[in-house]
């Protein structure tokens, strides 16, 4: 059994032509979900990281038990408004429009490290977005990290083309 072989691929949806990749499946199967965590704390155990920090809202069921097991902090980013005291935010462009991310403003100290963990990277807009509040607050970021690459769409080529490294458990090419 692999992580990829229990993602289960979802043909024309949001829209026509979009093959989404679901990780709910891997969520589900106790032994993929545990393969999971346990590979990415085998890659993160050693480095220095002070916070690990998910990007709403899948980001979050790998971000915080992945912190647990780190014994780190854990830090969500996201949506606007979704955040109840006093945020710091940044706003990024989409395909058609802006959205605009949000950080509690006391969530990072100036120079902590922080490992970024989000589903899925494909464009890599929200992630760069993501990167750009966290360096705001004075983040440095150790390593942008993924379950799921997209590489044929150029998310991590877009983030490494800003000078971050960039790992994920599982690639999916074309479609």
């Amino acid at each position: 059994m692999t992580i990829k072989s229990l993602i289960r691929t979802i043909p024309h949806y949001p829209k026509p032509n979009i093959m989404f990749r679901d990780i709910t499946s891997l969520l589900k199967d106790p032994i993929g979900l545990r393969i999971t965590i346990d590979e990415l704390v085998r890659r993160y155990a050693d480095m220095e990281i002070d916070k690990v920090i998910g990007i709403e809202a899948r980001g979050f069921i790998v971000g915080a038990p992945l912190a647990y097991a780190l014994g780190k902090g854990f830090i969500p980013i996201r949506k606007k408004g979704k955040l109840p005291a006093k945020t710091i935010g940044y706003d990024y462009e989409l395909e058609y429009g802006t959205d605009r991310i949000e950080i509690h403003a006391d969530a990072i100290s100036p120079g902590e490290r922080v490992l970024l963990v989000d589903d899925l990277i494909a464009t890599g807009g929200t992630a760069e977005a993501a990167t750009k509040l966290i360096e705001k607050m004075g983040g440095k970021i150790v390593e942008c990290c993924f379950v799921i690459d997209l590489p044929d769409i150029g998310g991590r080529k877009r983030l490494e083309k800003h000078g971050y490294s960039v790992f994920a458990l599982c690639e999916f090419e074309g479609d």
